[in-house]
């Protein structure tokens, strides 16, 4: 496949441009990240077969309604890339996934029992101001039914955002909470709001909707195993970088 950009971007130029955009080191790091990969793959005698590329690259089609091979390609053209990259970086995302569960698969359930209380979860809305008594003014009008938490939410928070979806945060997870906030919504009534509490400079008023008791869903053992991962390869990264520097950067 031509590659319209060459000789209109030389590689130097490219590097340049990470320098100026200060974004050399996060590329630095995922080329050492995909050489640990590679190292610990083969010492597991783990591989990728071409059915797999295949029916990972059908999948990828399909989801961005590549229909006809012409369309394939003109999708190609526009990313820069050919036939050959585009396999390459899908075997090396199926490869990691390998990595994963041959390191972590086996450890998944034991880490959600003994954090399961992390995992619980909550449909939370929530409304965040700046003035202290407007918090407060709102924090009684909503409980004496002069306005309702979503109309508030609404006309007040400071997040357009939020004011657009009338201060729902959806489903939010007790690890994903600080401490303080994490015990004032879980021991909260579904349906009433509670006393603003501050952080920083702002005053949050929050009113739990449901509570979603924790369960291991693929979803759940997915989200374990993906953080088990990341941690453990940021280690093996972090290990080449200040433990072994000329290999990191000889390769």
């Amino acid at each position: 496949m031509k590659n319209f950009y060459q000789p209109l971007i030389q590689a130097d130029e490219i590097i340049d441009s990470l320098k100026q955009e200060l974004q050399v080191k996060p590329f630095y790091q995922r080329i050492l990240q995909k050489r640990v990969i590679d190292k610990a793959a083969k010492e597991r005698g783990l591989t990728v077969t071409p059915d797999e590329i295949q029916a990972e690259g059908d999948k990828l089609r399909r989801e961005k309604r590549l229909e006809r091979a012409a369309d394939t390609i003109a999708w190609l053209a526009e990313q820069m890339i050919s036939v050959e990259d585009l396999e390459a970086g899908i075997c090396d995302r199926l490869l990691a996934q390998k990595l994963a569960e041959c390191l972590f698969a086996k450890d998944v359930n034991k880490i959600f029992v003994q954090n399961k209380l992390q995992f619980d979860g909550i449909i939370l809305y929530q409304i965040i101001v700046q003035e202290p008594e407007l918090a407060q003014e709102l924090f009684y009008q909503i409980q004496e039914g002069e306005i309702s938490f979503f109309d508030a939410a609404h006309f007040y928070d400071i997040d357009e955002n939020r004011r657009n979806l009338c201060g729902c945060e959806g489903k939010v997870y007790r690890w994903g909470l600080k401490p303080d906030i994490a015990v004032a919504v879980f021991s909260a009534k579904p349906g009433a709001v509670i006393r603003p509490i501050q952080t920083d400079l702002v005053y949050h008023l929050f009113m739990v909707e449901k509570f979603l008791p924790a369960e291991l869903t693929a979803e759940r053992h997915e989200e374990i195993l993906q953080k088990m991962f990341d941690e453990w390869l940021s280690n093996e990264v972090n290990y080449l970088l200040y433990n072994q520097p000329e290999i990191a950067l000889a390769g």
